[in-house]
C-alpha cells in the first residue's frame, strides 16, 4: 500500500470516528432536551467546536437526527429478524423479542428515547416517512405473535391482543427512561425479570386433570 493511501485511509478512519462521537452526542442532546428544542449550535456546544464546523460533517439537524433513528431502527429490525426466522413457539419468539428490545435500549438508549418521543412529530415530512412504516411493522409482528401464541394455547385467549400488545410495548420502551448502560442489572437481566412479569400475567392456565370416581368396593 502506498503511503498517500494509507494516510488516505487513516483520514477517512477519523473522520468517520470523529462523525460517530457527533452523532452520539446529537443523540444524547436531542433525547435531553427534545428535538425541536435543540439547535445546531446547542449540538456544537456539547460537542465542544464552533457551529460552524459541525457543517463540515452533517448539512442539517435533520441530517444528524435521520442518521441516529435509522441506524438504530435497522439495528434492531436485524436483531428481530434472526429471532423471527428462527421458527421458535410464540412463548419463545416472545422472549427473544423482548430480549432484544432491551439490547437495542443499552446499544441506542438516546435513539430510543427520540424515537419514543419524536416519531410522531417527525414523520410528518417526508424525510422521516419510514418511522410510520416501522411503528406499523412492529404492531403487525406483535399482534400476529401474540395471536400465534393463542392458537398454540400458550397465551390467555380472554385477553385483547391489541391491549396486551400497547402494554407490553409502552412497558418496555419507557425503560429507556430510566435505564443506564452499565447499571446494577444489565439489559438481559432486566428482560428476564420484565418477561417473568408478563408472562404470569398472559400464559394460559395449564387444563387441570380430568379428576376421577372414587372406587366403591
Amino acid at each position: 500500500m502506498s503511503p498517500r493511501r494509507r494516510d488516505a485511509e487513516g483520514t477517512a478512519a477519523a473522520r468517520a470516528e470523529r462523525r460517530a462521537e457527533l452523532l452520539a452526542t446529537a443523540a444524547e442532546v436531542f433525547a435531553s432536551q427534545g428535538y425541536s428544542a435543540t439547535t445546531v449550535r446547542k449540538v456544537a456546544d456539547a460537542a465542544g467546536i464552533l457551529g460552524g464546523s459541525l457543517y463540515y460533517h452533517f448539512d442539517s439537524k435533520e441530517a444528524m437526527a435521520d442518521e441516529i433513528l435509522s441506524t438504530f431502527l435497522d439495528e434492531m429490525w436485524a436483531s428481530y429478524e434472526r429471532v423471527l426466522a428462527a421458527g421458535l413457539s410464540a412463548r419463545d419468539t416472545l422472549e427473544g423479542i423482548v430480549v432484544e428490545s432491551f439490547r437495542s435500549i443499552d446499544r441506542h438508549r438516546p435513539a430510543v428515547v427520540i424515537y419514543q418521543n419524536e416519531s410522531k412529530h417527525l414523520a410528518t415530512s417526508e424525510r422521516f416517512q419510514y418511522l410510520n412504516e416501522s411503528r406499523r411493522r412492529f404492531q403487525e409482528m406483535w399482534l400476529s405473535l401474540l395471536e400465534q401464541g393463542v392458537r398454540e394455547g400458550a397465551f390467555r385467549a380472554d385477553l385483547d391482543p391489541g391491549l396486551v400488545y400497547r402494554f407490553i410495548r409502552d412497558t418496555v420502551w419507557v425503560a429507556a427512561n430510566w435505564y443506564q448502560p452499565g447499571g446494577r442489572l444489565s439489559a438481559d437481566d432486566i428482560a428476564k425479570q420484565y418477561l417473568a412479569m408478563f408472562l404470569e400475567g398472559i400464559q394460559a392456565s395449564p387444563t387441570p386433570p380430568t379428576s376421577q370416581e372414587p372406587r366403591t368396593s
